[in-house]
């Protein structure tokens, strides 16, 4: 699990990342699909025990 645990946690922060750019780029489709992925990133890492907003 720690390698799991490790790589979701920087995909989130990647991520996040990616979507705060996108939104202070004021291109909406792209921060839509950041937005997306976080939900979905989030998603796996609760499906398997992690706590998404602490991954």
């Amino acid at each position: 699990m720690g390698e799991f645990l490790s790589e979701i946690r920087v995909r989130i922060n990647e991520t996040c990342t990616s979507l705060q750019a996108a939104q202070a780029a004021g291109d909406e489709f792209l921060a839509d699909a950041h937005a997306s992925e976080l939900e979905d990133l989030r998603r796996i890492a609760a499906r398997n025990g992690i706590d998404p907003h602490n991954a």
